[in-house]
């Protein structure tokens, strides 16, 4: 399997990636300050939840038009608006911040909207990547896209932390200006990123059922999106008790951010091994560890929330995630055909967060009924559960290793 260093000289590539660290940077930084601000303003973790929730309500919403989109539309033109329709709705917060005017309900808005944005730009990059990208890179180029995720998450915790503690809109400056910089970037890739020429006009409705049944009609990806969806719930909530069990116990905000240090620097590890890991050991069975591997680590924080704690687990539980997620989108990029990539995209990702806006109420609906290690508890069990589930699935287990997806057709 080709690595890091031959997907290097791929220069289209390279731009896309360094343009979204940067962008993704910004995003990170902002969305570790919203429930900062939300509970400084409100005193109410549940007020928290709902500011935090709107984001990602956001993305969920227009996930599945935004696939259609990305296999009508020039890719490029849907990350422009996306990332430009960020640096607007950010340097509104600034204003706001600028002139005491702060408030709730321009938070829940502009986290709505910027997950909107978020999930249009989705679908439309992933797309891109597999039109810049040959496929026998695809493994490698989702490794690398999995560590820049963890890139923005060790630099964005603390970024965040020491410029909220400065100033409350400070990071919405530095995100506003990140969303630019991903706007210049992508008008320097050469690659055509038009969508492929249409054989029909169907509907876009039409479109977004074509995608849907062919992530339900395998039961490989019916499993895991099912896992996925819970799973995403449940870890989640989780760490956003942990989160907010942190701000409760009056750490400053600096230190929680490097919590999000420790994960990132273990998500880095993690997508930097995710390659060779991938392209020995089955994808199925790569899948099962991965699923069990994402419990463990969560155990000592039923017991224990100081960021000091989190970071540990947080480094081990981000370690294993990118090898799973890289694993299993290669293969799924490699078993889609292009016309279907946005489409295919968007409803996996989809199915994975659809139930990811109930998390933060979720966690903060336990928390406050049972208190933070019950809550912990909870949830840890709830994750076990999930992986046997995923465990017991044939269609997952016995899907194999990279070197033989093409010679195997999807049927499992």
């Amino acid at each position: 399997m080709p690595g890091f260093r031959s997907l290097a000289i791929n220069r289209d590539f390279t731009v896309l990636w360094v343009g979204e660290t940067i962008n993704q940077l910004g995003s990170r930084v902002s969305i570790f300050v919203f429930p900062l601000i939300a509970y400084a303003l409100s005193g109410s973790v549940l007020v928290a939840a709902w500011v935090e929730a709107a984001h990602l309500l956001g993305t969920a919403v227009v996930l599945l038009p935004a696939g259609a989109l990305a296999d009508r539309l020039n890719r490029r033109t849907l990350m422009l608006v996306a990332s430009g329709s960020g640096a607007v709705l950010y340097s509104s917060l600034v204003v706001a911040g600028v002139l005491d005017r702060l408030t709730i309900p321009h938070l829940a808005v502009v986290g709505l909207l910027t997950g909107a944005a978020s999930g249009v730009f989705g679908p439309a990059q992933i797309s891109a990547i597999r039109s810049v990208v040959p496929t026998g890179h695809l493994p490698t180029a989702l490794s690398q896209n999995q560590a820049r995720r963890h890139v923005a998450s060790l630099v964005g915790g603390p970024l965040g932390g020491a410029l909220f503690a400065l100033t409350r809109w400070l990071p919405f400056a530095f995100d506003a200006m990140t969303f630019a910089v991903s706007c210049l970037t992508l008008t320097r890739i050469r690659t055509d990123l038009s969508a492929p020429p249409r054989t029909s006009h169907t509907r876009v409705l039409a479109d977004i059922g074509e995608g849907v049944r062919f992530i339900l009609a395998r039961p490989f990806f019916r499993v895991l999106m099912s896992w996925a969806s819970l799973v995403n719930l449940v870890t989640n909530a989780l760490l956003f008790v942990v989160l907010l069990r942190m701000i409760q116990g009056g750490f400053h905000p600096a230190h929680i951010g490097l919590v999000e240090t420790a994960a990132g620097i273990g998500g880095i590890l993690g997508a930097l091994v995710a390659p060779y890991v991938i392209d020995r050991v089955a994808t199925g069975r790569l899948t099962v560890g991965v699923s069990w591997g994402l419990a463990l680590p969560l155990v000592p924080m039923v017991w224990w929330a100081s960021p000091l704690v989190v970071g540990v687990c947080s480094f081990f539980f981000l370690f294993l995630n990118p090898i799973g997620n890289a694993g299993i989108g290669a293969y799924r990029l490699a078993q889609t055909p292009d016309r279907l990539q946005g489409r295919v995209s968007a409803s996996a990702q989809f199915l994975a967060v659809a139930l990811m806006p109930l998390a933060p109420i979720l966690g903060a609906g336990l928390l406050h009924r049972y208190g933070g290690p019950w809550a912990v508890a909870i949830l840890l069990a709830a994750t076990i559960v999930l992986a046997a589930y995923l465990t017991a699935s044939k269609s997952v287990r016995c899907v194999p290793r990279p070197s033989e997806w093409r010679e195997r057709a999807l049927v499992v």
